[in-house]
């Protein structure tokens, strides 16, 4: 059994990556089986399993809104604004993080490199 089985439009959801949303679609005939609208503007489809067609990851991140913990979750606020050099430092070290739309901070690689380019073009050098 997968988790999304008995999904329906218009059920309300929470994804770790994007925050609260609405699932638009359904697809029968796809790998991706649901479409999901979220309150920040972002359009995203899911695996039936809650794997996003988005950035790198092989875990769930969709779940249904009722379903989700996020107590153990960082939501910290941006702290301190990096350098260029610090970001290249971290990045090399494999401990550069990024803050997703949702608010969590997670390891630059899970995040689409378009979405981290985009924050380091208009400088927000807080990731």
């Amino acid at each position: 059994m997968v988790y999304f089985e008995d999904a329906k439009v218009g059920d309300n959801i929470y994804d770790l990556v994007f925050g609260a949303g609405k699932i638009a679609k359904i697809f029968d005939n796809s790998h991706y089986k649901i479409m999901v609208d979220f309150k920040n503007g972002y359009e995203v489809p899911y695996t039936e399993d809650g794997i996003p067609g988005w950035g790198n990851f092989k875990k769930q991140t969709l779940f249904h809104k009722n379903d989700v913990d996020l107590t153990d979750v960082d939501f910290s606020p941006v702290s301190k604004l990096l350098s260029a050099k610090k970001i290249i430092k971290l990045r090399e070290k494999d401990r550069l993080q990024v803050r997703f739309p949702s608010g969590v901070w997670k390891n630059v690689k899970k995040a689409e490199p378009s979405y981290v380019e985009d924050l380091l073009e208009r400088e927000l050098l807080h990731v």
